[in-house]
């Protein structure tokens, strides 16, 4: 490639991938306000949630409706961003945004960043299309919109970059679409905060020397990281699919889910397992005396209302996880509370969503440089103890997470075959 065209293709990422980091923006920072003025609505009139069965009749009409050709949700955008065989529906975002506004303003247990990611990928896809750009492009331009979103619905650009690009194979990242994808997750944090939206401040560990008692404790976190994160994935996709072989009609599905997690909060006897729960969040930092069982009972609020079939995603809730359960591992290895809470909560979604680098550099942008070395070698061997499976069935894997040959094609890991199967090629 010639200078001139170094310049154009340059010219050409800089321009595209600030669209679509703008529109990336724009809808975070009104999906952000919805969602504060809907949580704020619900903590001060908490009666809503028994209307919560109601809503999720309500929803899941409006999805069997006009929904039926975006419910794969973020695993659809991962397998057009791979087979690129249609077009991210760009009703895609709006419906998003209206079901998860609505899943909390209900009091449902679920994140923020599947909603994010949805709206950018199809925000995305609308402008490749408008532009007619190359197919190679148009998959680009998709990592871009994940980024975007990503990036600028939890005010973390470099972290919104690389996930957008670690998120689609296990344990690869596509370069080809680093530029992009970091232009939009720049533009759309700047477009978000310049809309007037703050994001949550968490408490800063201070710095702890890396020993080897310290290095062994971390190791025996990292396996009840990864334990947790497995119940987690596994509980969540086989509740899904029993309640989908049991209640086939999403929106009677939906509303049993909704009851469900009317009766859990009345089991719990307190409002902070549902919606977001960012105040215990940021609470698991400084209170030893959170109890014990917290992360547990947000995990199965969570894999209820998720599996039901509600809107939103994991990453919120997955940082409650394991913002609590980092605080016990703390309290009982005899760490810092902050250090890790910090650990936990960035470590637990690094496993269950196959993205280790991203979290790492996540959790920095969002505590401080402090969290640095723990969370990368905790988030490593969860990553790799957590086995072949997340929270993406679509996410592709090229080469095993233990190493050995390519496989013959990269795999969805829903589609993964059993280790011992015929899958690799001679080369290394």
């Amino acid at each position: 490639m010639n200078p001139r065209q170094s310049l154009r293709a340059l010219t050409q990422w800089v321009v595209l991938g600030t669209l679509v980091g703008a529109v990336c923006g724009v809808a975070s920072a009104l999906f952000l306000f919805l969602l504060e003025e809907a949580t704020a609505w619900r903590e001060h009139h908490t009666w809503v949630v028994y209307a919560l069965p109601g809503a999720g009749l309500a929803v899941g009409a409006l999805y069997a409706r006009w929904g039926a050709s975006v419910r794969g949700g973020n695993n659809l955008i991962l397998d057009i961003v791979h087979e690129g065989d249609r077009q991210v529906p760009l009703r895609m975002a709006p419906l998003v945004l209206l079901g998860t506004v609505l899943t909390h303003l209900f009091g449902g247990s679920a994140g923020r960043e599947g909603t994010a990611v949805q709206m950018g990928g199809s925000l995305a896809d609308a402008i490749a299309h408008r532009f007619r750009v190359s197919p190679d492009t148009r998959r680009e331009l998709l990592a871009a919109g994940i980024a975007g979103g990503f990036g600028s619905v939890f005010g973390t650009p470099i972290a919104g970059a690389v996930f957008g690009l670690e998120v689609l194979v296990v344990g690869r990242l596509g370069y080809e679409a680093l530029l992009p994808a970091l232009v939009a997750s720049v533009v759309g944090d700047l477009t978000t905060r310049g809309l007037g939206i703050v994001h949550t401040a968490y408490p800063a560990p201070g710095a702890l020397p890396l020993t080897g008692g310290v290095l062994a404790k971390w190791l025996v976190f990292a396996v009840a990281v990864a334990a947790v994160a497995v119940l987690f994935v596994e509980g969540t996709h086989r509740l899904k699919k029993a309640l989908e072989g049991r209640i086939p009609a999403l929106p009677w599905r939906m509303a049993a889910g909704g009851l469900a997690v009317v009766g859990l909060w009345q089991l719990a006897g307190t409002d902070m397992y549902l919606g977001l729960g960012v105040p215990t969040l940021v609470r698991a930092f400084v209170d030893p005396s959170l109890p014990v069982s917290a992360f547990a009972w947000k995990l199965v609020f969570t894999a209820v209302t998720l599996g039901a079939g509600f809107l939103g995603g994991e990453v919120t809730p997955l940082f409650f996880i394991g913002a609590a359960l980092g605080n016990v591992l703390a309290r009982l290895l005899g760490l810092p509370l902050d250090l890790g809470a910090a650990v936990g909560m960035a470590a637990l979604f690094a496993a269950a969503a196959n993205t280790p680098l991203a979290l790492t550099i996540m959790a920095v942008e969002l505590v401080g440089a402090g969290v640095l070395p723990h969370v990368a070698i905790v988030a490593t061997v969860a990553y790799l103890l957590t086995g072949h499976r997340g929270i993406y069935p679509a996410q592709r894997i090229a080469r095993l997470k233990y190493g050995g040959p390519l496989l013959i094609r990269p795999t969805a890991l829903r589609e993964l075959p059993a280790p011992d199967a015929p899958t690799s090629r001679d080369r290394p």
